[in-house]
C-alpha cells in the first residue's frame, strides 16, 4: 500500500529557544530564507506525501497560515509585477493538502501520533520530526520509504553518531541485512557510551504501521506523564520484523540552539544567491 499521508508533530513549546519562542513557534524560526518547517514539508512532499497532518498547539497558528494562500500578499506582488516571488508564495500553499489537529497537552511524542489516529486511519504513514532536517541529495524520507516497500515492513530512519554522543538519542540493536538497513532488536532511550549496544542512532523519519496506535494506547505512562513513541516502538520490535535505514546525507538537529546556527551555516553556504558572498565574509572574519 502507498504511504500517502505523514504526521509532523509540532505543538512543542519551544523552551530551548526561549525567549525567541514565547510568542512564535520554534519550527517558524527561519534557516536562511525560509521557516524551518518548510524543508521538512518539501521533503514530504518530494517523497510522495499527498496529505500532512499537523499535529498542533496553542501559540501554533502562524504555522498554518504559513501554508495557507495569502490573497492579500500575492494581490500586492501581482500589481508590484514581483512574479518570481508572487511564484514562490503560491508554491508554498500548493506543497500538499494538510489537516492539522490540536494536542491540547504535551503529554509526549507518541500521544502527540495518537492525536492523529482517526486521520490516518488504517493504512501505513510516515511521521517526520521537524526538528531533524536532512540535507541530501535524495530526500531522506524517500530513503526510508525505499526500505518500506522492499521488506514490507516498519522502518525507522537511523545516523551514525559519534560514541560519546549516544546519550544524546534513542539508539537501536542492530541485526544488519545488507548494507544500510538493519532489523532492530531492541531500542534504548539515551543509553550510556558505555552501554550503548551500537552508535545508531533513531534520527526523525518512520514509516509506520496503523498497529502503532493500539500500541500507543497499551503504553505506560512516564513518570512525568508523557507517552513515549520509542516505548510504543519496542511492543512492535517483540511482535514482528522493524526494520532501520540509515539515511545518506547531512543530518542537522536544529532543535538546540547550536544545531540551528549550524545548520543555518551550512545551508547558507549552499544556498545560490547567498553562498559566495557568505563564504567571503566567514573567511574575512578575525576568529
Amino acid at each position: 500500500m502507498k504511504v500517502r499521508k505523514a504526521v509532523l508533530p509540532v505543538a512543542g513549546l519551544g523552551t530551548r529557544f526561549l525567549p525567541a519562542t514565547k510568542a512564535s513557534p520554534k519550527e517558524m524560526l527561519p534557516l536562511v530564507d525560509k521557516p524551518a518547517i518548510q524543508y521538512v514539508v518539501e521533503e514530504a512532499k518530494l517523497s510522495g506525501i499527498e496529505l500532512i497532518i499537523m499535529v498542533t498547539g496553542r501559540g501554533k497558528r502562524s504555522i498554518e497560515d504559513h501554508f495557507d494562500t495569502a490573497y492579500e500578499l500575492e494581490g500586492l506582488l501581482e500589481k508590484k509585477g514581483d512574479h518570481k516571488l508572487l511564484r514562490e508564495m503560491k508554491a508554498i500553499s500548493n506543497l500538499v493538502s494538510f489537516c492539522f489537529v490540536r494536542q491540547s497537552e504535551a503529554l509526549g511524542l507518541g500521544h502527540a501520533i495518537l492525536c492523529a489516529k482517526d486521520v490516518i486511519g488504517n493504512e501505513p504513514f510516515a511521521v517526520l520530526l521537524p526538528d531533524m532536517i536532512v540535507d541530501s541529495e535524495t530526500p531522506a524520507l524517500e530513503q526510508v520509504l525505499d526500505v518500506h516497500y522492499r521488506f514490507k515492513g516498519p522502518v525507522i530512519a537511523v545516523e551514525e553518531v559519534e560514541q560519546s554522543e549516544v546519550s544524546r538519542y534513542g539508539i537501536i540493536r542492530p541485526e544488519m541485512i545488507e548494507d544500510g538497513v538493519y532489523r532492530i532488536l531492541d531500542m534504548v532511550e539515551k543509553p550510556k557510551p558505555e552501554e550503548a549496544p551500537s552508535n545508531l542512532a533513531i534520527s526523525g523519519r518512520y514509516i509506520l504501521p496503523p498497529e502503532i496506535f493500539r500500541a500507543i494506547e497499551q503504553t505506560i505512562p512516564s513518570t512525568l506523564g508523557e507517552i513515549q513513541l520509542t516505548d510504543a516502538l519496542k511492543s512492535l520490535v517483540n511482535k514482528g520484523p522493524v526494520y532501520a535505514c540509515r539515511v545518506e546525507g547531512k543530518l542537522h538537529d536544529t532543535g538546540n540552539k547550536l544545531g540551528f546556527l549550524q545548520a543555518t551555516v551550512e545551508l547558507a553556504l549552499k544556498n545560490p544567491e547567498l553562498g559566495d558572498e557568505f563564504r567571503n565574509y566567514l573567511k574575512g572574519l578575525k576568529l
